[in-house]
């Protein structure tokens, strides 16, 4: 059981540092490894999900995520910006035009399916109130 543990507290780490490195560089997300981080923390150690809960970036973003499946807006255009800025460096440093499509194909499915969460508190109360679905597919 404890090497079980280990394991799930190791790939927490891990994607901990892959969200650190997505905070700071182009093209690699953050919020998917931080909730990943938040799921591995869950199944080896209090101390870290409760740390990674209180953290002033991925806490409010975590607790938004997991009562209400809330994804910010201010993220959302953040995360168009990075894309965007990811397919531009593509094509201007490899010229590969199947290159520069294929991951624009990608990066808009991505778009598409983090677009489909409210996007603040007020959004997700007035899909509820309406009778909408939460994220379009629930």
């Amino acid at each position: 059981m404890k090497i079980k543990k280990a394991l799930w507290f190791t790939l927490g780490l891990s994607l901990l540092a892959i969200a650190y490195i997505g905070v700071v560089t182009p093209g690699i997300p953050w919020s998917t490894p931080a909730v990943g981080a938040a799921f591995c923390f869950a199944k080896s150690s209090k101390r870290m999900h409760d740390w990674i809960y209180g953290h002033p970036l991925f806490g409010p973003f975590l607790l938004g995520w997991q009562e209400k499946r809330i994804f910010p807006t201010k993220f959302k255009y953040f995360m168009i910006i990075t894309m965007s800025t990811s397919v531009a460096f593509t094509w201007f440093a490899t010229g590969n035009l199947t290159a520069v499509l294929w991951t624009s194909g990608f990066m808009i499915l991505v778009a598409i399916a983090t677009w489909r969460f409210p996007g603040s508190v007020e959004e997700h109360q007035r899909r509820v109130d309406a009778g909408e679905r939460i994220a379009w597919l629930k």
